[in-house]
């Protein structure tokens, strides 16, 4: 398994938290139009609650619900939500809560979300565009080949010498399918399917797995058992193609979301190296240059729990 590096992480998470995401009328556009997202559509208090809190309510919403509710009900719903909430604010103003310096502290960071993701979408939206994911596609696709890819099966169990049994069995004339139903780990998905896992690329299984399977001809089957983390393998064949190229469709939002965190990994590196940046370990103490911070021991603290 490969680890994200932070900034790659960083960049990922604004993008699936939707820091990235070009931004959307709700379903309730065609009033939004008519009426101008400034619209006063309640007042609690005397503040506002405008066309425009009611877009961004709604595109809070799942999928499913922007696309199933129709307006008119949807709307009465989320001007009900804003005033509620607004109420509560308002509750909560008047006990001082705002005051409080761990609320104030969690509505700093949250600000602080909004406007790091603002920029990264200043930044890296306007880049991605359709003409910059075709000519992605171009560079990793177009005119190239295809992969190869083999059509096998394979009976999975847990020790070599059942492994070698089962080559036995084979070589007596025994079926691939029926005898990887019965004696093929139950744990594994593809046992009950005589161990069929369909057509797949080098990169899809385990390089011990795929070292072997991409060296055998339709119908053979291996001689010798195959080791991986699951157990014993004995694979079999069945059949062997060149795929063809993804379609420009099929990989689109793959491209546009890899292109939008090569940017976005970009653009942090960029902030980053414009700031004089101090790192501390956990006991206040300086970090050594080119060092990373540490969990340390502070004065007069038990001892990190060993895990």
């Amino acid at each position: 398994m490969r680890f994200l590096s932070v900034t790659t992480a960083l960049a990922a998470a604004a993008i699936s938290c939707g820091a990235l995401a070009a931004p959307k009328l709700p379903a309730i556009k065609p009033q939004a139009a008519a009426q101008g997202a400034g619209t006063i559509v309640a007042t609690v208090n005397g503040e506002a609650i405008r066309m425009s809190d009611v877009a961004a309510a709604a595109q809070g919403l799942p999928p499913q619900i922007q696309q199933q509710m129709p307006p008119d009900k949807l709307f009465p719903l989320l001007v009900d939500q804003l005033v509620s909430g607004k109420a509560v604010q308002v509750q909560a103003r008047k006990e001082g809560l705002d005051k409080d310096p761990a609320v104030a502290r969690q509505m700093q960071a949250a600000a602080d979300q909004v406007l790091q993701g603002v920029a990264l979408r200043k930044a890296v939206l306007p880049k991605v565009d359709e003409e910059a994911i075709k000519a992605q596609y171009d560079k990793e696709y177009a005119g190239k080949a295809g992969e190869p890819e083999v059509h096998a099966r394979h009976i999975l169990v847990d020790s070599e010498a059942k492994a070698k049994d089962v080559i036995a069995q084979l070589d007596k004339g025994a079926k691939f399918d029926e005898l990887a139903k019965r004696v093929g780990d139950p744990k594994d998905p593809s046992t009950q399917q005589g161990g069929d896992l369909g057509f797949f690329k080098k990169g899809d299984m385990l390089a011990e797995f795929s070292a072997v399977a991409f060296t055998l001809k339709p119908n053979e089957y291996t001689k010798t058992p195959v080791h991986t983390r699951y157990g014993w393998h004995v694979i079999q064949v069945l059949e062997v193609r060149t795929s063809s190229p993804p379609t420009y469709d099929q990989v689109h939002d793959e491209i546009k979301q890899k292109l939008l965190q090569a940017d976005a990994k970009e653009f942090i590196a960029q902030a980053k190296a414009a700031v004089k940046v101090q790192l501390f370990n956990s006991d206040g103490t300086p970090v050594k240059p080119g060092a990373s911070p540490v969990m340390t021991k502070a004065p007069g603290a038990p001892a990190p729990a060993a895990k």
